[in-house]
């Protein structure tokens, strides 16, 4: 069962589970087993017309998918990425 809360959605723990495994499901089918063929900085205009001031790392995948992180899922800038990397802990935007 579902709360509103000012606008909001309030999901129950048991929904949030189920959410969660669903976006599971499908980041797993997406991305597992799959190699990484490039790796490039957003281009310049590829951001301006995104309307990010920053660009971030883009991933490109051997089925010609890209991952480009953001900063927040509204896509509001481009995001860095986290490693565990002692070498290269933190991939910055430019």
């Amino acid at each position: 069962m579902t709360d509103k809360l000012e606008g909001y959605t309030m999901f129950s723990k048991s929904e949030e589970q189920k959410l969660e495994l669903g976006w599971l499901k499908s980041i797993n089918k997406l991305l597992v087993g799959k190699k990484i063929v490039n790796v490039q900085y957003m281009t310049e205009k590829d951001a301006e017309e995104q309307g990010w001031d920053g660009r971030p790392i883009q991933i490109k995948l051997e089925d010609g998918t890209w991952l480009t992180p953001s900063g927040d899922d509204e896509g509001n800038n481009g995001g860095s990425l986290f490693t565990n990397s002692k070498d290269l802990p933190i991939i910055p935007i430019m």
